[in-house]
């Protein structure tokens, strides 16, 4: 069956040739001219994945992919944008972005990355279903349920953006690993943001804001000065 795409963008040649370019590799595809209207197209036509331009009138792209992933939409984001600017990138990964491309792009190379998001998204969500069957993990307070996207603390629900659920599994699934910011990025985002590790400590701060106690002396995430980080299972909490 055939992924369906849509296409968020304001300049209606980029739309056009995106969705060209997109159908004739087999996909469907439906567009939108604005931000609330792609964020409104979203809820309503359920695309497989999103490719979201960052300039966007009545809602920017940072505010559609906020919106959508508080409201626990996971459906995979691409984002583009005209600027080549790393805290942009930054924000949007940050915000639950699973991809970002600087215009000017290729239609060729957006078609390649829409089918390898496509592809680790849904081998990240069958990995986890198999995993979750068997397992859970629990580290006293701190409890999480891969195949139910579900983390708790002390019986209070956590909320996670899909990128921040992803980054917490694999640390748990390799604790007392050291693992460098590389390592990292190419397991939880399998992309070679190269020099970009400041996407990694971000995340990490996130993570610690939302589970550590007091995140300046964390006692799960621990920082490996020089070499990365560790998911460490403390013996006292």
């Amino acid at each position: 069956m055939s992924k369906k795409i849509l296409v968020v963008d304001d300049e209606s040649s980029i739309a056009t040739l995106l969705q060209y370019n997109l159908e004739q590799a087999g996909f469907i595809v439906e567009t939108a001219s604005d931000g609330q209207e792609g964020y409104d197209a979203v809820l309503e036509k359920k695309p497989d994945l999103i490719i979201l331009d960052l300039m966007l009138p009545k809602m920017d792209g940072m505010e559609v992919c906020k919106a959508l992933r508080l409201q626990k939409i996971n459906t995979p984001i691409i984002m583009l944008t005209a600027k080549d600017d790393e805290f942009d990138k930054v924000l949007g990964l940050e915000l639950g972005a699973d991809d970002y491309m600087t215009k000017p792009f290729s239609p060729r190379e957006v078609t390649a990355r829409v089918k390898a998001v496509l592809r680790r998204f849904t081998a990240s969500v069958e990995e986890m279903s198999v995993k979750g069957q068997y397992q859970g993990y629990e580290f006293g307070p701190l409890r999480v349920y891969p195949e139910r996207f579900e983390v708790f603390l002390r019986e209070e629900t956590l909320d996670f953006t899909p990128k921040e659920f992803e980054l917490l599994v694999y640390l748990m699934e390799n604790k007392n690993r050291v693992l460098t910011r590389d390592q990292l990025l190419s397991a939880v985002w399998n992309y070679d943001f190269a020099g970009d590790t400041r996407i990694v400590d971000v995340h990490i701060s996130h993570l610690r804001d939302k589970i550590e106690d007091n995140s300046r002396k964390p006692i799960y995430i621990k920082t490996i000065r020089g070499l990365g980080y560790k998911f460490e299972e403390p013996k006292t909490v």
